[in-house]
């Protein structure tokens, strides 16, 4: 088992920035590909990045492509989000995913089966 939680996020104006990460505690000792996922109030959660255990592999929602960056470092366990150009359509709760495979896992929120506790991302315009 492995545990993630979550740090970042908050209140920002439109066209700023925020940075969210993710840390791993417990069986850290696999290889995990980790995404990142969102909630709006009244709106499924929906994928948002992915990356690989390498950090080779990567893949953004069409939504924030060019404005979001997934990286990860390894040495530290973590996960990171870095949000550019926030709009007040990105405001929902993030949550961080993991699943126990080096491989990029994808858009589908049930091939994660851990996820961190979430975090508050509010837009303002």
């Amino acid at each position: 088992q492995v545990q993630l939680v979550q740090s970042g996020g908050g209140l920002v104006q439109a066209g700023g920035s925020l940075r969210l990460s993710c840390a791993a505690s417990g069986r850290t000792d696999r290889n995990y590909a980790m995404a990142w996922f969102r909630q709006a109030p009244g709106k499924e959660r929906e994928f948002v990045a992915a990356i690989s255990w390498s950090g080779g592999s990567t893949g953004y929602a069409d939504s924030v492509r060019g404005r979001f960056t997934i990286s990860r470092d390894n040495g530290k366990n973590s996960v990171f989000l870095q949000m550019n150009s926030l709009d007040p359509e990105d405001t929902a709760v993030y949550f961080c995913a993991a699943r126990s495979d080096a491989y990029y896992g994808g858009t589908n929120d049930l091939s994660y089966p851990y996820w961190g506790q979430g975090t508050q991302v509010t837009v303002s315009s």
